[in-house]
């Protein structure tokens, strides 16, 4: 690769970071907040110690699990917004698979995991087929679909699986230990949770660029009437995408109950199928740079909480941050083929 190419690349790969930097800056004066110790208390409040770091590591996770499963719905230009909900079912199978056991062993922590990602996947191909034989677009069957989610979650807990007596928004009751997945020493996060989440990134790179599944996937979402043509069941495939999705949504779900809240909770997906969204778009549905920015969020995630503490502002400023990468990587996206194509009309 010639030197003017290889240094052309690299500022256009600094041109995001940079124009996000900038933003973040003009964001951060109105409040009155220096924008650079504002970073800095986001990144230590995430980095500065090895316990906050492994509270970092239980958002990664199931950011991963949610980012790595939006890559193969994607490739056959499918938007599952619905992954929202995908983590609820998820988590509301799990917990139910769990109720008729006081106690547990592994067995019963590999069957709530499998009943997690039943429910995602379940739930997913319901959007998959209102998109496929209802001809119902996936983002307005998705957002739908969460928010039935989130109101099935919210009669679970006030109805049926109500804690003895009293009914709460801290939700069920809590599960018994030996129901919960193993820690890393003394911090928050699973070492199992983290081995399911690589696991899941490296099946979604096999699929999609090592098998031939994947490669008709790409086929069906770059000309769906072409694919029809050779045989290729666009539907079938459009469905197993999105119930494989559903499947790691469901499997995130199913993780924040045995590694994190150990109960069924309101809020229980916090927000992750969206962020996971925001994730896919600043990665371009790339596998490669998933991983990386899923670690950047999740340290935002944890050091906002520290924002409100040491500086006084909102913790909500960290959403932010991400939204102003991903508008970024739009930009320069934007700047760099308009540079592209005016240099090929010269």
């Amino acid at each position: 690769m010639p030197r003017s190419s290889w240094l052309e690349q690299t500022l256009w790969m600094l041109a995001a970071p940079a124009l996000a930097l900038a933003l973040t800056v003009l964001v951060a004066l109105p409040s009155g907040a220096p924008p650079l110790q504002t970073l800095q208390v986001l990144l230590l409040g995430g980095l500065g110690s090895m316990s906050k770091f492994g509270q970092v590591l239980t958002v990664f996770v199931p950011l991963m699990l949610c980012s790595a499963g939006l890559l193969v719905p994607f490739t056959a230009r499918l938007w599952n917004i619905g992954i929202e909900g995908q983590v609820v079912l998820g988590a509301i199978f799990c917990t139910g698979a769990l109720m008729p056991f006081d106690q547990g062993g592994p067995a019963h922590v590999v069957l709530a995991l499998g009943a997690g990602m039943l429910g995602g996947a379940l739930w997913a191909l319901l959007a998959g087929l209102l998109k496929t034989w209802g001809r119902v677009h996936e983002i307005f069957s998705g957002l739908g679909l969460n928010f039935v989610a989130m109101g099935l979650t919210i009669w679970l807990i006030f109805g049926p699986w109500k804690r003895p007596g009293v009914a709460s928004m801290s939700g069920t009751e809590t599960l018994d230990v030996s129901l919960w997945l193993d820690r890393m020493g003394r911090l928050a996060s699973s070492w199992t949770a983290l081995a399911l989440a690589a696991a899941a990134l490296l099946l979604v790179a096999v699929l999609l660029t090592r098998t031939q599944w994947g490669l008709g996937l790409k086929a069906v979402g770059q000309n769906p009437k072409a694919a029809r043509l050779f045989d290729l069941s666009p539907r079938r495939r459009m469905l197993q995408a999105f119930a494989l999705c559903g499947a790691l949504g469901g499997l995130a779900g199913a993780v924040q109950v045995l590694g994190v809240y150990h109960r069924l909770l309101p809020s229980i997906s916090s927000g992750y199928g969206y962020t996971a969204l925001l994730v896919g778009m600043m990665a371009s549905f790339r596998i490669l740079p998933v991983p990386f920015i899923c670690l950047f969020f999740a340290v935002l995630n944890v050091g906002s909480i520290q924002l409100p503490l040491q500086l006084n502002l909102d913790s909500s400023l960290s959403g932010v941050i991400q939204g102003l990468m991903v508008l970024s990587v739009f930009v320069t996206q934007g700047l760099r083929a308009w540079v592209t194509r005016r240099r090929e009309g010269c």
